[in-house]
């Protein structure tokens, strides 16, 4: 993306190999944040990193979590993920919702809330009635949470080029999102870095990115 406020993005795949980064296939279209994008609390730590500026994710805000962060279980509302994905699946009903209230216990939690008591006031229902959950990737921003500092941050379906920006998840095409799934390996711990261009740039060679 080209700056905090772009919502349009670019992702790419990257595995490491013998003689650096090779990329997997072609680049693809998604949509970030509405107001785009902010530093998160993630792996690269929390908040900006020494040296850099721009806007910190707050609850609320309409941005998605700048950084890098590890890539958690996924959902959705098919039996069983698409053929070959290997990251732990769970199936969801109207039941399993994101806790966003950061005054709740189970804030930034995905869970399954039948049976339990609500402390909360705001939450992610995780069975739409749209099909946009259909296919959820967690990102692990906020993962020792910080009341405030953001939840509820996914990989998942975008409503189509035109469709707007995200509440601060990462959209993308249903093709490109089933690719993905099929690819990644738990076992190799794999990770989403989500940067605007000057800072991509900026942090290339300290965080040895693509």
């Amino acid at each position: 993306m080209s700056g905090w406020d772009e919502v349009k993005a670019e992702l790419r795949r990257f595995e490491r190999t013998p003689d650096g980064w090779k990329q997997v296939g072609e680049p693809w279209p998604a949509v970030i944040g509405v107001s785009g994008a902010a530093w998160g609390r993630g792996l690269h730590g929390d908040g900006a990193p020494g040296g850099q500026d721009g806007p910190v994710k707050v609850e609320g805000d309409g941005r998605s979590p700048a950084g890098v962060f590890a890539l958690g279980g996924s959902f959705g509302y098919d039996k069983a993920p698409p053929p070959g994905a290997r990251l732990p699946y769970t199936r969801v009903d109207k039941d399993w919702l994101c806790i966003d209230d950061g005054k709740s216990s189970h804030y930034n939690q995905v869970l399954d809330t039948s049976g339990l008591k609500i402390d909360w006031d705001s939450f992610e229902e995780m069975r739409r009635k749209d099909e946009l959950y259909r296919r959820v990737i967690v990102v692990d921003h906020n993962p020792e949470p910080e009341p405030g500092a953001g939840s509820c941050i996914f990989l998942h379906l975008w409503h189509g080029p035109g469709g707007g920006g995200t509440s601060g998840c990462t959209a993308m095409p249903p093709e490109p999102m089933e690719a993905l799934l099929g690819w990644l390996d738990p076992a190799a711990r794999p990770v989403y870095v989500l940067l605007p261009a000057a800072q991509a740039t900026a942090l290339r060679s300290a965080w040895a990115l693509p």
